[in-house]
């Protein structure tokens, strides 16, 4: 039932972009018919590099994806370097969704990219794959960062 249902969603999407196209309206119909592709940035409260952000949004610019970011901490608090990056992506029109978590970086990595299918590859640093907070957790979570469903880029970043 949950397949009859996407489909029929599909080919009504296809339906709309289709006249969309009949009244010229060509990258409007193009952007309806492609695939929502997704670059993940993950990144760790108070420690957000400028390298590594300028990486995912290139990259998001070049391949036409857009950007999630997922911003673990261990508090509610604004972090002005956020809303500095945040601000950067809507001048660039880029397309983005804020994600906040508390806990363990590599857990919400893992958990975002197995409930996530359009996720091509996370982004982070390296300094936050060595995140303190997943400590303890040793082998289960080893093995689950072994079945991550995307590909890792870890960017040297100045940490």
């Amino acid at each position: 039932m949950e397949r009859l249902k996407r489909v029929a969603k599909q080919f009504e999407t296809a339906m709309i972009a289709a006249a969309f196209a009949e009244e010229a309206e060509f990258e409007t119909a193009r952007t309806m018919v492609r695939e929502e592709r997704r670059v993940l940035l993950a990144v760790k409260g108070g420690r957000i590099d400028r390298r590594i952000f300028r990486y995912a949004v290139n990259t998001c610019r070049r391949i036409g994806a857009g950007l999630d970011i997922l911003y673990v901490s261990s508090g509610g608090g604004s972090d002005p370097a956020l809303e500095q990056c945040l601000s950067e992506i809507r001048e660039e029109g880029i397309q983005y969704r804020l994600q906040k978590e508390k806990g363990c970086l590599k857990e919400a990595i893992i958990d975002y990219t197995n409930s996530r299918k359009r996720v091509l590859f996370a982004v982070t640093g390296s300094s936050d794959t060595l995140d303190i907070d997943c400590r303890g957790r040793g082998k289960k979570l080893s093995e689950a960062w072994q079945r991550l469903r995307c590909p890792l880029v870890v960017v040297a970043d100045n940490g």
